[in-house]
C-alpha cells in the first residue's frame, strides 16, 4: 500500500510502499476512505509533538473495515467507521470510571511489545497514535473505532474523528456551557470553528470569536458566531469585556499558545472558566495572576480530545450533521490526493485553510 511518511523531523513527507501486517488479535485492518489534516500533524512534523521516526502520521480518519482479528465483536468487514485517538483500555481507573478519553491508550508504545506492524524497505514504520491514517491502509486496536451510520459521506465523518470532536466536546463535555452563555473562541481554525458549533448547539447567547484572518472571521459568522474580532487591528481583551458587559463565562483558547491563553483568561469574567483546548510546546509553562482565582473564582480547565466517551459523542455528532446542526461541509477547504500532503501542510502554515482532508476514494 502507499503512505505517506516522515522520514525525519522537519523534513517533507514522502509516498512510498509501505508493508503491513494482517490484524492480530483485537486488531482491525481498515481501507482508509479519509483523514482530515491537523495541526498536531504538524506538530509532529516540526518536532513539537516528537514521534520515533520514520513514522506514518495522521490521526483524523473514516473507512471500511477489511479484516478483523481473533476476538474482535464490537465490528465486521464492511463496516463504516472513524478512527479516534482517545483508544480505551476498558479496565484501568480512568476507563471504568466513564473517562476513557483520559486512558491514555494511544499514548502507549505498542512495539514495547510486539515490533512495528508497517515496515517500508525493511525498515520499521511506527504510527502515529497508534493509528496513521497518511497511508491506503490501516492496522488499528478495535478500541479505537467507532461505526457510523451509512448516510455520512466518509469525508466529512472524517473530520468528527479528532478536530470536531475536540472543539464540540470541549464546549458540551468540558464546560457544559449553559444556554444564554457568553462564550469566546480564540482561534477560528477546525478545533476553534467546531468549539462556536458547541457553543450554539448549547444554545449560548453569545459566541464571539477571535482571529487575525477577516476570512475565517466571516466563515465563523456563517457558522454561527454573533460577534468577530480581528486580534491584528483591535484590542481581544478590551473588545470582548466590552461585548459582553464584564467578559466571558467561557473563554476558550484554541491555538495554544502562551500570550493567547492569557488572553482567554483576562477574557474571562468573575466565576467564569477559561477552557484550554489548544496544544501547547512541551515543557511550556503558563503563567497567570493568582488573585484572579481567589478573588474572582475563575477557573481554568484543560480539555483532552473533548472530553469524550467517542462510541457515545461521535455517532450523536453524526445526528447533529443529518439533522443540520452540525456544518462539516463549510469546514473543508480542500480535497486533496495522498500525494499532495505536503500542500496540505504548506496551506495549513500559511493560514489559507480552515480543514483539508486527503482523500482516497
Amino acid at each position: 500500500m502507499k503512505a505517506a511518511i516522515l522520514p525525519a523531523y522537519n523534513e517533507p513527507l514522502e509516498i512510498v510502499d509501505v508493508t503491513i501486517d494482517k490484524p492480530s488479535p483485537g486488531e482491525v485492518l481498515l481501507r482508509t476512505a479519509a483523514t482530515g489534516v491537523c495541526h498536531s500533524d504538524l506538530h509532529c512534523v516540526d518536532g513539537s509533538l516528537p514521534v520515533p521516526c520514520p513514522c506514518v502520521l495522521g490521526h483524523e480518519p473514516a473507512g471500511i473495515v477489511e479484516q478483523i482479528g481473533e476476538n474482535v465483536a464490537y465490528v465486521k468487514p464492511g463496516d463504516r467507521v472513524i478512527a479516534c485517538l482517545s483508544i480505551f483500555c476498558g479496565t484501568c481507573e480512568y476507563c471504568v470510571t466513564g473517562r476513557t478519553n483520559l486512558c491514555g491508550g494511544a499514548m502507549l508504545d505498542r512495539t514495547a511489545e510486539q515490533p512495528p506492524r508497517l515496515s517500508y524497505d525493511g525498515t520499521p514504520l511506527y504510527q502515529m497514535a497508534q493509528l496513521g491514517s497518511f497511508a491506503e491502509q490501516m492496522l488499528v486496536p478495535e478500541n479505537a473505532l467507532v461505526k457510523v451510520r451509512e448516510e455520512i459521506p466518509l469525508d466529512r465523518a472524517a473530520l468528527i474523528g479528532c478536530g470536531v470532536t475536540t472543539g464540540l466536546g470541549a464546549a458540551l463535555n468540558t464546560a457544559k456551557v449553559e444556554a444564554g452563555s457568553r462564550c469566546v473562541v480564540i482561534g477560528a481554525g477546525g478545533v476553534g470553528l467546531s468549539i462556536l458549533q458547541g457553543c450554539r448547539i448549547a444554545g449560548a447567547g453569545q459566541i464571539i470569536v477571535v482571529d487575525k484572518e477577516p476570512w475565517k472571521l466571516e466563515l465563523a459568522k456563517q457558522m454561527g458566531a454573533t460577534h468577530a474580532i480581528n486580534a491584528g487591528s483591535d484590542d481581544p481583551v478590551a473588545a470582548v469585556h466590552e461585548i459582553t458587559e464584564g467578559g466571558a463565562h467561557y473563554a476558550f483558547e484554541a491555538i495554544g499558545l502562551k500570550t493567547t491563553i492569557s488572553q482567554a483568561f483576562a477574557m474571562t469574567r468573575k466565576g467564569g472558566a477559561t477552557v484550554i483546548v489548544g496544544v501547547t510546546k512541551i515543557g511550556e509553562n503558563i503563567e497567570l495572576p493568582g488573585l484572579d482565582f481567589v478573588l474572582s473564582e475563575k477557573r481554568v480547565l484543560g480539555s483532552m480530545m473533548g472530553s469524550n466517551s467517542f462510541r457515545v459523542d461521535m455517532p450523536r455528532f453524526v445526528d447533529f450533521y443529518l439533522n443540520g446542526q452540525l456544518k462539516l461541509d463549510e469546514m473543508i477547504s480542500a480535497r486533496r490526493p495522498l500525494e499532495e500532503i505536503n500542500i496540505c501542510f504548506d496551506e495549513m502554515k500559511k493560514g489559507t485553510v480552515a480543514r483539508s482532508v486527503v482523500v482516497f476514494d
